[in-house]
């Protein structure tokens, strides 16, 4: 059953990320005016990137190409690096775009969350190379590290977005997961039981950070994004 879950899984996750992403991408991207810095356009290419090929190797792992699977995995090791290099640069490229070209005065907050997710992002990516000879640790530390990155996308669910709800919707799929052991397995891996609550106290604090502000973050953001 697990080979069923993660494949359905990666088309949720694509399905997610084309919906969210549909309600922004003409008028922020392909026909944004000001245009954006081209850099976006390289890290919106990494992130459909990934999207396209945690598909094919839940589906390479479901039809039992563990070969071809592994070999691939470094191409996603390495565009999972690129991500997350990519991915904290960016933020503050567009924060300080929209502080400079958009003048929105409030965006600053924001990178907080941004980086929690890079952060969150890289480090179970990491711990998923670690553990690639580890089946049932790489295959949930990939998962969650994808459900992360659904922020972006669900940041863009006008009603979510507007109630600062893309955290717990990301985290809606990784209960799924959890579940998904327990019918399974009658137990819970323990990977879910390190990583998720570590996961959530980083999502509270950049939360928190985004939602509040307080001084020392005001601080630092303006020493980050100038």
């Amino acid at each position: 059953m697990s080979r069923y879950f993660y494949f359905t899984a990666s088309l949720v996750m694509a399905g997610v990320a084309l919906w969210g992403f549909s309600h922004t991408v003409d008028v922020r991207l392909l026909h944004a005016n000001p245009p954006r810095p081209l850099l976006v356009w390289f890290h919106a290419l990494l992130f459909s990137a990934w999207i396209v090929l945690f598909i094919e190797q839940s589906a390479l792992v479901r039809v039992r190409k563990v070969r071809i699977h592994r070999v691939l995995g470094w191409l996603g090791a390495a565009l999972a690096a690129s991500m997350t290099v990519s991915g904290g640069i960016v933020s503050v490229v567009m924060l300080q775009f929209d502080m400079t070209v958009l003048h929105l005065k409030t965006v600053a907050p924001f990178l907080s969350v941004l980086w929690c997710d890079m952060l969150i992002f890289g480090s179970c990516m990491a711990l998923a190379i670690y553990f690639r000879r580890k089946p049932e640790y790489h295959r949930r530390l990939v998962f969650l590290a994808s459900c992360q990155l659904l922020q972006a996308a669900f940041v863009r669910f006008p009603y979510l977005g507007a109630h600062d709800l893309f955290y717990p919707a990301l985290d809606l799929l990784i209960v799924a997961g959890i579940v998904g052991d327990l019918i399974v397995d009658r137990r819970v891996n323990r990977v879910y039981l390190y990583a998720f609550p570590a996961m959530i106290f980083l999502q509270g604090g950049a939360t928190y950070l985004e939602s509040v502000n307080p001084g020392w973050w005001q601080a630092a953001t303006r020493a980050i994004l100038g």
